[in-house]
């Protein structure tokens, strides 16, 4: 085999073992690289990166594992500040083992305080590599077979157990209602809340209140790029699109997918033509050593997969989550790729009549460290714990706010003129809200189905008529004590 195709195997095995810090076995190691090596190929793989000392060994027989070096070296420094905790004594500093950052344990710095996340080990280990220098981190390209090994319905981004406490959250009280109502109830507080808030994960410095202002009012915050303003625009048009949009045409597919692209990058390309389109060039990631497919017909043909696999996962979690992970990783337009897919995940939420997710009080190191953690790692364990956070985060506030407006009654919503004429009628007549009186004048007005509950309907209403509520019916006062005069008169008979 050339000297090539065996080194990039051996990095491809060491940079396998250096996302996993407890090791893998032999087995193990041969799954996560999809069985792209032979077994026995893998053996002497292994064995050649043991005898150099690239990576290391643990435990005997079927408990063996192995170990990139910098892995083992962490566990080694672990150990050591253990027992130096045991002893009484404080661990050695140096270059080689820095002091544990705070975002390791979930702590990030915002400018409002400190916010903690709960991080799930995997996630701890995604964060500590990422946080790393640059330069020690290894460089990474596009990994195809991460999406051609999703298999929707079965790969789950999110385990069944936390798919249901995520239901449990974001479902509201009322069911069976028309898909998007639920984002409906609550569209100015989310169309500000996603607007600002998924501004300034891309490093926007609008308030939350200069943000109302300018939606609501068009008022611009003074001392603001206009890049900042266009951004924030842009999202309210794009939300819009997602919430007000009711002909079905929304989803996610290529249509929605260029719109929300056109819209969020309107007026902030460098090149206006690539606004709603599939980009054509190679781009760079800042901050990041992953570089991204450049190859134009691979690009499409990888969205076109994406897509697909998307709109076959039935859980709606799961498949906004795949957005989350795919749409960015795959870096489909020239620029904006995050805030499409923060916007693009909320469609399938808004289509179940879930709380929808707009990111609020989610720390822009924490997402960005996330998506790192997928960049450079095909690793997505730690942008799942940001997913759930800021879901569970939105969830405290839009339910409250949801369950406080009255549900509109849509039966008395479509016959509200009939309403308005029968009640009317009676009280003009001077007649008695009898069933049989009702009904009389119901079944010219209301599709015969619907009568027996226009009746009861009528009723209630006659039960709660007071001289503080007949202008609802266009009833003038002096009729209505007239009615009033009628009835008492009928019953002294």
């Amino acid at each position: 085999m050339p000297k090539q195709v065996t080194e990039n195997e051996l990095q491809r095995i060491e940079d396998m073992l250096l996302r996993f810090p407890a090791g893998l076995s032999l087995v193990e190691l041969r799954n996560e690289l999809s069985g792209s090596i032979s077994r026995r190929t893998l053996s002497r793989r292994i064995s050649d990166l043991l005898v150099a000392g690239r990576i290391h060994r643990r435990g005997e027989g079927r408990a063996t594992r192995y170990l990139h070096g910098a892995a083992l070296a962490r566990q080694e420094r672990q150990h050591v500040q253990r027992e130096g905790r045991t002893s009484g004594a404080l661990p050695a500093a140096s270059a080689s083992a820095p002091a544990t950052r705070p975002e390791a344990a979930g702590q990030f710095e915002t400018p409002d305080g400190v916010v903690t996340i709960d991080l799930s080990p995997v996630a701890r280990d995604i964060l500590e590599y990422v946080s790393k220098p640059a330069a020690a981190r290894t460089p990474r390209g596009y990994e195809r077979r991460v999406l051609d090994g999703y298999v929707p319905n079965q790969t789950a981004y999110i385990p069944d157990k936390l798919k249901v406490h995520l239901h449990k959250i974001g479902k509201p009280i009322v069911a069976e209602r028309a898909a998007g109502t639920f984002a409906r109830d609550i569209l100015n507080r989310f169309l500000i809340d996603l607007s600002w808030a998924s501004s300034r994960l891309e490093g926007n410095t609008y308030s939350r209140l200069d943000t109302e202002r300018l939606i609501q009012f068009g008022q611009e915050a003074e001392g603001k790029d206009a890049k900042e303003t266009q951004m924030i625009l842009n999202h309210k048009a794009a939300i819009e699109l997602l919430v007000k949009e009711s002909s079905g045409d929304i989803g996610i597919n290529a249509f929605t997918l260029f719109n929300l692209h056109s819209l969020l990058s309107e007026n902030l390309m460098a090149d206006p033509e690539a606004s709603g389109r599939l980009r054509r060039r190679p781009v760079e990631i800042g901050g990041s050593v992953y570089t991204p497919p450049a190859i134009p017909q691979l690009i499409e043909e990888c969205f076109r997969q994406i897509l697909a696999k998307a709109t076959a996962i039935g859980d709606p979690f799961e498949r906004a989550f795949f957005v989350m992970v795919h749409l960015p990783y795959l870096q489909p337009f020239e620029d904006v790729n995050k805030r499409v897919s923060r916007l693009a995940a909320n469609i399938p939420l808004i289509q179940a009549d879930l709380c929808p997710l707009s990111f609020v009080d989610l720390p822009e190191r924490a997402y960005i460290s996330g998506t790192l953690g997928v960049y450079e790692m095909t690793r997505v364990e730690l942008l799942r714990d940001m997913f759930v956070w800021a879901y569970e985060r939105s969830c405290q506030k839009y339910v409250v706010i949801r369950d406080s407006v009255a549900e509109p009654d849509l039966f008395r919503m479509r016959y509200r003129n009939a309403l308005i004429d029968v009640v009317g009628e009676i009280v003009r007549e001077r007649k008695r809200p009898t069933e049989d009186e009702v009904r009389a004048l119901a079944e010219r007005l209301v599709e015969p189905h619907d009568v027996p509950r226009f009746v009861e309907l009528v009723t209630q209403d006659f039960r709660r008529i007071n001289e503080g509520n007949i202008a609802r019916y266009r009833i003038r006062l002096t009729d209505y004590w007239a009615w009033l005069n009628a009835l008492k008169a009928n019953a002294e008979r």
